[in-house]
């Protein structure tokens, strides 16, 4: 077991020290962060995409006051874009310069260049690397391809990474891991074993208000309280892709730049490209919402 940050030393701790970094947290996400801190666990948290995964690793990082170091994974990333790569060009080069020396047998000039000097670390080699204690984001990991949860479970298990050319590196201090996915695919069971989880989905009405008021602080309460009732009446529709977090947020910002003191169903149409991305949805929403009932409450 490791020695919590005192930011993240109790649950109540964790959600005040998030809190301060202007995070509001449910009691489930500052507990599941108070437990990964304490024993030392990397954290997987699924769920739709806008709801704040992202946000919390840098939000425990601003409220531990360590760097993140972030992966985002996509389709195709490998280990020279994950782990480390050698910097071929500079080999390159020192195997010209000592060719044409003649002052080096190959085999002097072979371990030479497969220094630390030669070194390109990546996000995983570069945090286990690190002096100091970093928040490590691993975004997205739905994305990439199968083969990279294999490449990350020595890390995940042991926090340390083996580059052949130099042997086994050994984490410094062991970093706060946060792997986030959208679920968009199944990830291993082998992968899952060895962090805690965390499902966050979209917000309860009154944490949503909550955390309107606080990012967008010019927008009158009354006109929150109806923004996030009719964000709540779009996701209980049938749509392709239902407004997020950060879309409710968008739209509020939106709102306060607008001048908005009170929401007519015209503004309302009018602005629903600002939570709503596709055709379709916008289509099924302005033909389905009852917009006068969401707007009374």
């Amino acid at each position: 077991m490791t020695t919590p940050h005192p930011a993240l030393a109790g649950v109540d701790q964790a959600l005040q020290s998030l809190a301060d970094v202007e995070y509001l947290a449910s009691d489930e996400i500052a507990t599941t962060v108070y437990l990964a801190e304490a024993l030392g666990k990397p954290l997987l948290v699924e769920g739709p995409a806008g709801v704040g995964k992202t946000e919390l690793a840098k939000a425990v990082s601003r409220a531990i006051g360590a760097d993140l170091i972030r992966l985002q994974c996509y389709e195709g990333v490998d280990e020279a874009r994950a782990l480390y790569e050698w910097n071929h060009a500079a080999q390159l080069l020192r195997i010209t310069a000592e060719r044409d020396s003649h002052e080096h047998a190959w085999e002097d000039v072979k371990s030479d260049i497969f220094g630390e000097e030669f070194l390109l670390p990546r996000p995983l080699l570069a945090a286990i690397r690190s002096e100091e204690r970093v928040v490590l984001l691993i975004d997205e990991l739905d994305k990439a391809d199968e083969e990279m949860e294999g490449l990350l479970l020595e890390i995940l298990s042991d926090f340390q990474v083996t580059v052949p050319e130099l042997g086994t590196v050994t984490a410094r201090h062991r970093p706060f891991v946060v792997l986030t996915s959208n679920a968009t695919r199944e990830l291993s069971e082998a992968l899952r074993r060895r962090c805690l989880f965390l499902h966050i989905d979209y917000p309860d009405p009154q944490l949503e208000a909550r955390i309107v008021g606080l990012q967008a602080p010019g927008l009158d309460d009354t006109l929150t309280q109806t923004l996030v009732r009719i964000v709540g009446a779009l996701r209980a529709g049938s749509l392709r892709k239902p407004p997020s977090v950060a879309e409710t947020l968008d739209w509020a910002h939106t709102l306060v730049a607008l001048g908005t003191k009170e929401l007519d169903p015209a503004l309302v149409r009018s602005t629903l490209g600002v939570i709503l991305k596709h055709q379709d949805d916008i289509r099924v929403a302005t033909s389905t919402l009852d917009l006068d009932r969401a707007l009374d409450g």
